[in-house]
Order: structure tokens, then sequence, then C-alpha cells
């Protein structure tokens, strides 16, 4: 591979992005780690610069983070890939496969289209509406569509009083105008990290939770651990994801009350989860894609 020219999109000074830039030198004696941030797109030459390197130069671009939080920027940032893979430069994975799982609403669709179990979901822009949800769930976890690791997130229960209960959907409301609720369901304390290359399924890590935190992220101090789904599982998480031709990717499972249930296919999947969890170098996993 030392003659190929491969570049990483990630973030400097962060562990996963660090790694898999240290993974392609090893394999290319090339080490190029791009924040989208720093980006210049000129249009009229069909160039896309970061410091002194052209991105439509080289042979591959390695996506491993885009922003450090997902918005409506992030999208604007897997565009300007789309001028990079026009020219004729491989990206991992392609952008517009990227751009339907940013957007929490766009994944869920995709999967409820292709009739993946999810948690039961409502969408509405109504306080009124959201308000309604609230007590026929009883339970309802309120999703930002553009978050990661559970931020933004909040659980609004029916039995708060009314005027509480009205006051939480409102702030909510004032920072997502459209609104995405999911019933909270009984969980068994953990849920899974189901890990695919190339949309073969390679191991699966739980994240466990390690406190009476409502999630299992590790954001809220749960920890990666090893499991071994059901053949059953595996399978569903193998049809959750085949619809978005992701490279590298991880579905997040959870084996509910309800049965088994998908929360999301990763845009991104999470390295230290493979690392922590199976014990999977997959940095190096994805250098020789």
């Amino acid at each position: 591979m030392n003659n190929y020219k491969i570049a990483v999109v990630g973030l400097p000074g962060k562990w996963s992005s660090e790694t898999l830039a240290d993974a392609v030198y090893a394999k290319t004696g090339q080490r190029h780690l791009i924040d989208m941030g720093t980006a210049y797109v000129d249009l009229d030459s069909n160039a896309v610069w970061a410091g002194d390197v052209n991105l439509c130069d080289f042979d591959a671009v390695i996506v491993k983070k885009i922003s450090e939080t997902y918005s409506p920027a992030t999208l604007d940032r897997l565009e300007i890939l789309r001028i990079v893979e026009a020219s004729g430069t491989r990206v991992f994975s392609g952008a517009e496969n990227i751009l339907r799982l940013i957007d929490r609403l766009s994944c869920t669709v995709t999967l409820r289209n292709h009739g993946i179990p999810m948690p039961p979901t409502r969408i509405t822009e109504s306080v009124e509406n959201a308000v309604k949800i609230v007590r026929e769930f009883k339970e309802a976890v309120f999703k930002p569509l553009y978050s990661t690791k559970a931020r933004g997130m909040c659980v609004i229960s029916a039995q708060m009083e009314e005027n509480s209960i009205r006051k939480f959907v409102t702030d909510f409301h004032q920072k997502n105008p459209v609104m995405y609720i999911q019933k909270k369901l009984a969980l068994p304390g953990k849920d899974l990290g189901m890990v695919f290359i190339g949309g073969e399924y390679v191991g699966t890590y739980a994240r466990v939770s390690q406190s009476d935190a409502w999630n299992t992220t590790i954001h809220s101090g749960g920890k990666y651990e090893a499991y071994t789904p059901s053949s059953d599982v595996i399978e569903l998480a193998r049809k959750a994801q085949a619809p978005f031709g992701m490279d590298f990717t991880t579905v997040d499972v959870a084996e509910s009350e309800i049965g088994p249930i998908v929360f999301e296919v990763s845009a991104f999947g999470g390295f230290r989860g493979v690392k922590e969890g199976i014990g999977l170098n997959a940095p190096r996993c994805m250098s020789t894609m």
C-alpha cells in the first residue's frame, strides 16, 4: 500500500482519529489527519484544500469523525466530501451513506421502511401532541435529531404534575422544534454495539450501566464488556445496517421487554467499544479496506 495516498478525516487530538491515522501511516508511510472544519473549497477548480493538501488528489479518504457534535452543519461538511468523491477519490464510508445516518429521523425512517423493530416512536412539532404522547407512553425519551452519546436527551414521566410535564416539553421544544419521542422501555441494564465491516458481522460489545442512569452510554458512566448475542439478534442487526451500505458501522440493539429492538445505526462506529469490548483493532481493519 506504499503507493497509495490516503487521508483520514477526523478530529486531531482524539484517540480514535489519531489511532486510525497511525494505522494508515503504518501501511502507507504517510500521515494526513484532516479536520473538515479547516477545509477550503474552490468550486471553480473542484478542489477541497486542507492546509497545503487537496483531498481530491488522494486515492482514498477514510472518514472517522466529521465533527465534534452532530448538527445541520455536519451535513454541509459531508456535502463537501461529495465533491471529493466526484473527483474520483474513494471515500469510506460514502458521503451520501453517512448523510442518511446523521439525522436521527432520516435513520429511523429508513429502518422502519425496512421493517426493523424499534421502540414505539412519535414525531411532532406540537407541544400539545407531545404532552399527549407522554401520557400515552407513561415514560417518554425525548431525543434531539442531531446528537451522540445521549447528549441532549431527557426522560419525561406522566407521573409528573401537568404543569411540570408541559414545562419540560416546552423547554425541549425550544431547542428542538421537531420533537423525536420514544417510549422508554425496560432494558436489562445494557445495550449492544454490533459491529460490521463491509456489511460483514465481526462481533458485539455491550454497554453496561454502572449506575441508576436511564441510559448505558460511557458518557453516563457505563462500561464496555464482551457479549455473544443469539443468531436471531445478529441477523436483525445485519438487516438493520444493510440499507445504509456502510464500510464500518455499529448497530445499537437492546434485548427489551418486547423483544430485540434497534435504536440506530451509527454513522461512524465506536472504536473504543470495539477495542475494550471485543479486543479488535478497528483502525487496523479499516486501514486495509
